[in-house]
Order: C-alpha cells, then sequence, then structure tokens
C-alpha cells in the first residue's frame, strides 16, 4: 500500500509541531504503519476513508491543531470492534508511537488523552480540542444518503459475525443514544455535537438520519 503524500505531510508536520524529533524516514515509516493498519481489508467503517473525513472535518471546524491531528490518525488505529478496550489500545499506541518519535511526554500523553475521549465522545467542559475531535469523528452521521448508506453497510461488515437479529438490537441502542444527545438540549452527556459549528453543521441532518434509520 503507498502512502498518501497528503496524509503522511499531515502525520509528518503534526508530529515536528508537538517537538518531535524523529528524522523522515522515522516519521514515513510510522505514517505507512497506521495507514495499513486503517486499510486493513477486514474493516468496514473504520477505514482510510473515515481517517481522512475526520481530518477533513478538522479543518471545516478550524480546529485542525496537531494535537487533535495526531489524535484522529490514532483514534481507531486498533480496531478490534471491541468498544472501550479499542480506545485505550489506540491511546496506548499513541502515546508509544510518538514517544519513540522524540514527541515529549506530556504531548504525547495529551494525544492519548484525545483518543480516550472517543469511546464515549463526552469530552469535559471547557475542552476545545476534545470536542472538535469528537464532532469531527461523528459528522459521519449527517452525511449525505449515498454516504450515510456505505456508513452503514460498513458497520454491518464489522459486525458480520453478530446474527442479524442480536446487530439491530444492539444498533438500536446505539441509535436511541446518540438521538438523544442529537435532540434533548440538556441531555446528561452534553450534546451530540459540542462545538458551535459542529452543532450548527451538523446536528439536525444527523438526527434526521437517525431518526430515519430507527424507523426503517
Amino acid at each position: 500500500m503507498s502512502l498518501s503524500p497528503s496524509r503522511e505531510a499531515s502525520f509528518a508536520a503534526a508530529v515536528r509541531a508537538l517537538g518531535g524529533r524523529a528524522g523522515p524516514d522515522a516519521l514515513l515509516a510510522a505514517a505507512g504503519d497506521l495507514e495499513r493498519r486503517w486499510g486493513d481489508p477486514g474493516r468496514g467503517y473504520h477505514d482510510l476513508e473515515h481517517l481522512d473525513e475526520v481530518l477533513d472535518r478538522l479543518g471545516d471546524l478550524d480546529a485542525a491543531t496537531p494535537a487533535a491531528v495526531l489524535a484522529a490518525w490514532f483514534h481507531d488505529a486498533v480496531y478490534t470492534g471491541t468498544p472501550g478496550r479499542d480506545e485505550r489500545d489506540s491511546a496506548d499506541l499513541a502515546r508509544s508511537v510518538l514517544t519513540t518519535l522524540g514527541v515529549p511526554s506530556a504531548q504525547a500523553g495529551r494525544v492519548a488523552a484525545l483518543v480516550a475521549v472517543t469511546a464515549e465522545h463526552v469530552p469535559d467542559d471547557g475542552d476545545a480540542e476534545a470536542a472538535a475531535l469528537c464532532d469531527a469523528d461523528l459528522a459521519v452521521l449527517a452525511s449525505p444518503p449515498e454516504r450515510y448508506a456505505r456508513y452503514l453497510a460498513g458497520v454491518r461488515h464489522e459486525y458480520r459475525h453478530l446474527p442479524g437479529p442480536v446487530f439491530r438490537l444492539g444498533r438500536a441502542r446505539v441509535l436511541r443514544r446518540l438521538l438523544a444527545r442529537a435532540s434533548e438540549p440538556d441531555h446528561p452527556d452534553g450534546p451530540l455535537f459540542g462545538t458551535p459549528r459542529g452543532h450548527a453543521l451538523w446536528s439536525a441532518p444527523a438526527a434526521s438520519n437517525l431518526r430515519a434509520e430507527l424507523d426503517d
């Protein structure tokens, strides 16, 4: 698999901005390993398209800080379909790889902490980077019909080991939780999209898609 120059550039620039001292070959190797993880053929939704979209959505939010960019790269780098554990393992991978690339421990830890927030998508109050990363990760829910259909097909592919009724039951629970956050202003977990721009761009279409899927 050949590395995308634009992805490689975003990764290398973010590592250097956080103080990474590794040379070009090490940066290229690290980015290539991450791209191979994202490009695993067993994945359906958590793939290279999703990585590119999260990076693009951070740009839409004017929130592509170095830490947020690297958290996007790492947030689903480990994916086994085990919610919670995948995010913890991805956070651990971020800390390990970035430290190896010479990023100071505090900055590597910040990236790892951002990755961990994507387990529940409930950022701390006032954490603008975490809110933007969560919004960028969830923006797929507001996609146009063709992309939303491919997203659904990708999710089902990743849970293909589950019988249909079991998958539909679990999926419905997820949808109801997401829709509640999109629809209830005072939801205890906060709004589905926590940045003002993310809320304006994506809350209404996401709620529409979620309702339609639940009613299907």
